[in-house]
């Protein structure tokens, strides 16, 4: 509960969500709704597009190479996060408390099955939100033919699974947690901070993370596994990212 925590460890809990989320995802939401206000001031949003995986340098070699740097450099954060949860007085062990630890094969099938929940529910908000002009035309791969198109795909798609989930549900609902919040509390107010980093997507995307986010934090408070959650995420992304005519299919423009 809140009254238990002294004034002084109140404030640490705070502060230690306000620096990994700087660092971070906090930081994309800035930008995120800056870049929202950018292009809906330009024209309709529905004119807009929203690249990802872009390439950094017209020469392969050092693309690749600028490619592994940001994905290993976005993954600080994580272990910045995971290092504050073990100074924790009641730290008991980071697999247990994130629920990494055992029944593999069944995290890897939860994560399998929420992928085909959220991925369905995923092309439906995009084909909707384009046809109402609330959503971007969003290209998932800009990295070019080349041998390492591919791996460096799957690297990101790790590397958002492992980023948003342990920060979101690894770091910062154990946080909420231990300042007081109750669980719909924490559930909805992850949910649509989750959604604020994708707003440089449009509206759309921003309503559908919302519903993603639920549903991933009624299953971590529920079942306490984190791993159904960063496979789901993993397989979303990589489908999403090697299977880019998946959104064309849907695209009413």
């Amino acid at each position: 509960m809140t009254t238990e925590l002294e004034p002084q460890e109140r404030k640490r809990l705070w502060f230690e969500l306000g620096v990994v989320a700087a660092l971070s995802l906090g930081q994309s939401a800035v930008y995120a709704f800056v870049r929202l206000a950018d292009i809906a001031t330009r024209g309709p949003i529905s004119d807009a597009q929203a690249k990802l995986n872009t390439s950094i340098s017209p020469r392969p070699g050092f693309d690749l190479l600028y490619q592994l740097l940001d994905i290993a450099f976005a993954l600080v954060p994580v272990v910045l996060a995971l290092y504050l949860l073990t100074r924790d007085r009641e730290h008991r062990g980071l697999g247990p408390r994130l629920g990494v630890v055992g029944h593999r094969l069944r995290d890897l099938g939860h994560g399998g099955l929420i992928f085909l929940i959220i991925g369905i529910g995923t092309l439906g908000v995009y084909a909707g939100g384009r046809a109402l002009g609330i959503t971007a035309e969003i290209q998932p791969s800009n990295l070019g033919d080349h041998w390492w198109t591919i791996p460096v795909l799957l690297l990101s798609a790790a590397k958002n699974g492992i980023l948003e989930e342990v920060l979101i549900f690894g770091f910062g609902a154990l946080r909420l947690r231990q300042l007081g919040y109750g669980p719909w509390t924490i559930i909805i107010s992850l949910a649509i901070f989750r959604a604020s980093y994708h707003l440089y997507q449009g509206i759309g995307p921003f309503l559908g993370n919302v519903a993603m986010g639920i549903i991933f934090g009624w299953y971590f408070l529920r079942k306490g596994r984190l791993m159904p959650l960063v496979w789901a995420h993993f397989i979303i992304d990589a489908v999403g990212f090697l299977v880019p005519g998946v959104l064309a299919l849907v695209d009413i423009d």
